[in-house]
Protein backbone atom coordinates (compact mmCIF):
# COMPACT_ATOMS: atom_id res chain seq x y z
CA UNK A 1 0.00 0.00 0.00
CA UNK A 2 1.43 3.41 -1.21
CA UNK A 3 1.22 5.66 1.90
CA UNK A 4 3.44 8.61 0.63
CA UNK A 5 1.08 12.03 1.22
CA UNK A 6 1.33 14.78 -1.15
CA UNK A 7 -0.31 18.42 -1.32
CA UNK A 8 -3.89 18.39 -1.78
CA UNK A 9 -5.16 20.36 -4.74
CA UNK A 10 -6.88 23.67 -4.25
CA UNK A 11 -10.29 22.65 -4.96
CA UNK A 12 -9.86 19.63 -2.49
CA UNK A 13 -8.56 22.43 0.08
CA UNK A 14 -11.67 24.55 -1.07
CA UNK A 15 -14.35 21.69 -0.36
CA UNK A 16 -12.29 20.98 3.33
CA UNK A 17 -12.98 24.45 4.42
CA UNK A 18 -16.46 24.56 3.05
CA UNK A 19 -17.83 21.49 4.77
CA UNK A 20 -15.58 22.66 8.39
CA UNK A 21 -17.30 25.86 7.81
CA UNK A 22 -20.91 24.19 6.83
CA UNK A 23 -20.36 22.17 9.88
CA UNK A 24 -19.36 24.30 12.81
CA UNK A 25 -22.39 26.92 11.85
CA UNK A 26 -24.72 24.19 12.24
CA UNK A 27 -23.13 23.41 15.44
CA UNK A 28 -23.27 26.85 16.56
CA UNK A 29 -27.01 26.54 15.25
CA UNK A 30 -27.72 23.37 17.69
CA UNK A 31 -26.58 25.64 20.29
CA UNK A 32 -27.96 28.74 20.31
CA UNK A 33 -31.80 26.67 19.78
CA UNK A 34 -30.97 24.52 22.91
CA UNK A 35 -30.37 21.19 20.89
CA UNK A 36 -27.63 18.55 21.38
CA UNK A 37 -25.35 17.40 18.68
CA UNK A 38 -24.27 14.37 18.10
CA UNK A 39 -20.10 14.08 17.55
CA UNK A 40 -17.77 10.76 16.85
CA UNK A 41 -14.63 11.37 18.94
CA UNK A 42 -11.73 9.22 20.15
CA UNK A 43 -13.45 6.43 18.36
CA UNK A 44 -17.14 6.62 20.63
CA UNK A 45 -20.27 8.27 19.76
CA UNK A 46 -20.42 11.77 22.19
CA UNK A 47 -23.73 13.72 22.59
CA UNK A 48 -23.14 17.30 23.68
CA UNK A 49 -24.99 19.75 25.14
CA UNK A 50 -27.45 20.21 28.05
CA UNK A 51 -30.33 18.00 26.85
CA UNK A 52 -28.03 15.22 25.50
CA UNK A 53 -29.45 11.91 26.39
CA UNK A 54 -26.83 9.53 28.95
CA UNK A 55 -23.75 8.23 27.28
CA UNK A 56 -24.16 4.51 27.10
CA UNK A 57 -21.21 2.75 27.95
CA UNK A 58 -19.78 0.26 25.76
Amino acid sequence: MNTAQKTPSKHSVLVLNALKQATSNEIEKKRRLGQYVVLWENDAIVYKGDDAPGQEKS
